[in-house]
């Protein structure tokens, strides 16, 4: 069974009280977590979920405490019965049973029965495991933001190249709490890193080049606008607010004084017309300074892309396709980019499939529940004939008292 131990604010007051150099030094990057050691994982996927799991905990608020757990298979088929570290019971949770609010990372909330005496979750644990898909060897991490919520953060163990929804909310979480005047080139590098065709390439050096200013590019603009209208790309006569747009003749897509309308689709312009028309504003017009040219046509056509997924989706489309999407226009707005509106219609989309998908499982459930029943019912039938069968069978014997006299009084006849 996998452990982890606690990161809390005392151990990090008290580094030194019964802990070794090596264990302070752990404590100093982040936080300790004795999971498994790395013999007792097979492969690289293993290893690359424990180190993110690691990674998140480390990056989690220090004034709550939190938990690595390793997914086995009781945890996530047959009882469904997670156990959670005693210590970590004893110090945080109710010493009684009660009620437990888990939080994903799409701020979906389970509630889950924590049984203080066999100190795990029970009731309710199901529901969230089936919900989220979890597999033997996914890392989850528990943050105990209040005293009867854990925040989880889930890292699947078995696509590793992938980016993790914990990660990629975690960063978002950070970028959302931080004014957007400090918000660093790394960071803007790391947040959009997802985008489909936002940034070529996954070497950080490469990504860097894309983030760049555009000062160096619009000099260059302008010493060969001749040229680069012939690419379609030119200046615009004048500033045009979207209020002076009448229809999508007189629509054009500029950034930083240059029209763009050749970087795009006539379908994708005239998608992105009506995205624009609808919130009477151009989409695009609070994008944070500073960004590359081709960074800005990307989270343009990202927000297309997006929204006429949104549009042509089924009650059907894989819940990991509206989180992907969701975590991307998160991103995008932190950006500057106006997506508000395909946030909140995604967010009931997500709400609406999240609803259906309980009632299947609510279904599923109860079918096996009545299964189970049934089961249990023809075991009691069977122990029924046996009783009745048992009893006609002492009906027919005599009395205790009769045959103890018998007995007595046969042994104590004359020769």
């Amino acid at each position: 069974m996998v452990e982890a131990v606690l990161k809390t604010p005392s151990d990090r007051e008290n580094p030194s009280k019964g802990t070794s150099r090596n264990a302070q030094k752990k404590r100093k990057s982040g936080g300790e977590s004795s999971i498994c050691s790395r013999s007792t994982f097979n492969n690289e996927a293993q290893l690359a979920a424990v180190e993110r799991a690691k990674e998140i905990q480390a990056s989690l608020s220090p004034e709550f405490p939190s938990i690595v757990k390793h997914m086995l298979p009781s945890h996530v088929t047959g009882g469904f019965w997670l156990g959670l570290p005693k210590k970590f019971c004893e110090l945080y949770l109710p010493k009684a049973d009660t009620f437990i609010a888990l939080e994903d990372e799409s701020r979906e909330l389970y509630q889950a029965k924590y049984l203080a005496e066999k100190v795990g979750l029970s009731g309710g644990w199901r529901g969230f495991s089936i919900a989220h898909n979890l597999l033997e060897m996914d890392v989850l991490v528990f943050h105990l933001i209040q005293p009867h919520k854990f925040k989880v953060y889930i890292v699947r163990s078995q696509k590793p190249d992938e980016v993790d929804g914990a990660l990629g909310l975690l960063k978002l979480d950070k970028c959302e709490k931080a004014p957007k005047n400090e918000l660093d080139m790394e960071s803007i590098a790391d947040l959009l890193s997802h985008f489909s065709g936002a940034i070529q390439g996954s070497d950080p050096e490469n990504r860097r080049e894309v983030l760049v200013s555009n000062s160096t590019q619009t000099e260059q603009l302008d010493q060969e606008s001749g040229d680069l209208s012939l690419a379609g790309i030119r200046l615009a006569e004048f500033p045009i607010r979207f209020e002076e747009v009448t229809g999508i003749e007189n629509f054009s897509i500029i950034l930083d004084r240059w029209v763009m309308d050749s970087k795009f689709t006539e379908d994708h312009r005239a998608k992105y017309y009506e995205l624009c028309r609808s919130q009477r504003c151009f989409l695009h017009e609070n994008l944070l300074g500073g960004l590359n040219f081709n960074l800005m046509v990307g989270m343009i056509q990202e927000t297309i892309v997006i929204a006429e997924a949104i549009e042509v989706s089924k009650i059907t489309t894989p819940m990991d396709d509206l989180v992907v999407w969701d975590k991307t226009l998160k991103g995008l707005e932190i950006m500057g980019m106006n997506v508000r509106f395909l946030l909140t219609r995604l967010d009931k989309l997500m709400k609406l499939a999240l609803k259906l998908k309980r009632y299947k499982d609510a279904r599923l459930e109860r079918l096996q529940a009545k299964e189970e029943l049934e089961a249990i019912e023809e075991i009691a039938s069977e122990v029924k004939k046996t009783i009745k069968k048992l009893d006609e069978e002492i009906a027919m014997q005599e009395s205790p008292e009769k045959v103890e006299a018998m007995f007595e009084e046969l042994a104590n006849a004359p020769w």
